[in-house]
């Protein structure tokens, strides 16, 4: 399973390797779904119920709120939440197939990972844009999402690689954190909704050992202040996604209030506003920046960039 390090003259650094491409082949095809078993159909969601998990959605801290317009805005969060993760996954899909392309020649077990990690992605876009139309039809409010999702993959790609990279690694591990800690155990959310939840987490697993590869790859043909450079470029894509983390709040006060029919008093959105921003920092930020797996791999690359990753987090959480 583990294979010999191959370390780079110029750099120093030596690829782990903890995950192995032709295990996550194997698994990944013993995990594979069908977007038709999960959403659509008899498959409904249930608007009587909450989407999200409270330590995500944060909906209870607004005490000024009563029960039925928390649940409101959890699945107006639950909606955002499964729409963001669609966007982003619209500039992972390009970067892994550029990422894999210039070595179609060589390991094919490698090019089968990751065209099969690229396909799941596709399919995982799919999945949201159904779940979006299948929301819209029961919740029948306009929910607006940051984007458009091209606009916000260009800027992200053009970063430099490794800085892409990690900000994809952090977002594969950030999803596998949500759903052990926060929704698996979580019995007052729509079984529907839970489900669609699990069903893409199980195949991002997988990505995320794919992402560790890639990390890797990358920084192994990098000096040590290309790889500084690479972390800075990762931070900046986090600040850019923190900036959409507060206009997603701004959005879903809209549609609470078009939901509901409730016009909050001034105080009253800034403590909304304030409340949802944290709940969103935490949600895409800092969540995946705490991972103990993203740490671990910064640690790999520089360990005093995980403990410059480590001193910023708190901010985001």
């Amino acid at each position: 399973m583990f294979e010999e390090a191959n370390i780079n003259a110029s750099t120093g650094y030596a690829p782990v390797h903890q995950y192995d491409y032709r295990d996550n082949i194997v698994t990944s095809q013993k995990v594979n779904w069908l977007i038709e078993d999960i959403i659509g159909g008899d498959k409904q969601l249930d608007f009587s119920r909450r989407f999200m998990p409270e330590a995500l959605a944060r909906v209870d801290d607004l005490s000024f709120l009563n029960e039925d317009e928390k649940r409101i805005l959890n699945q107006i969060r639950g909606h955002a939440y499964l729409s963001i993760f669609g966007l982003v996954e619209e500039f992972i899909l390009p970067f892994v197939i550029d990422h894999v392309r210039p070595s179609l020649a060589d390991d094919d077990y490698r090019v089968r990972a990751f065209l099969q990690f690229a396909s799941e992605e596709a399919k995982h876009i799919q999945l949201f844009k159904i779940f979006r139309s299948e929301f819209q039809k029961g919740f029948r409010t306009e929910c607006k999402v940051i984007g458009p999702p091209d606009e916000i993959a260009k800027a992200i790609l053009a970063h430099a690689p490794l800085g892409v990279a990690l900000a994809i690694l952090h977002i594969e591990w950030m999803s596998q954190r949500h759903y052990i800690d926060s929704i698996k155990d979580d019995k007052n959310i729509d079984a529907q909704f839970k489900s669609l939840l699990k069903n893409h987490w199980i195949e991002e697993a997988q990505h995320a050992k794919l992402d560790t590869r890639m990390v890797e790859d990358l920084a192994s043909q990098l000096t040590p202040a290309e790889i500084v450079t690479g972390v800075d470029e990762y931070l900046a894509i986090g600040a850019f996604l923190d900036d959409g983390a507060k206009q997603q709040a701004l959005f879903d006060l809209e549609a609470f209030e078009a939901a509901t029919g409730r016009v909050l008093l001034d105080e009253e959105r800034e403590e909304f506003i304030d409340v949802q921003t944290r709940a969103n920092r935490y949600t895409y930020i800092g969540s995946g920046m705490t991972h103990p797996k993203f740490l671990e791999a910064i640690g790999n690359l520089d360990p005093e960039q995980r403990f410059r990753i480590e001193e910023i987090a708190p901010v985001f959480c």
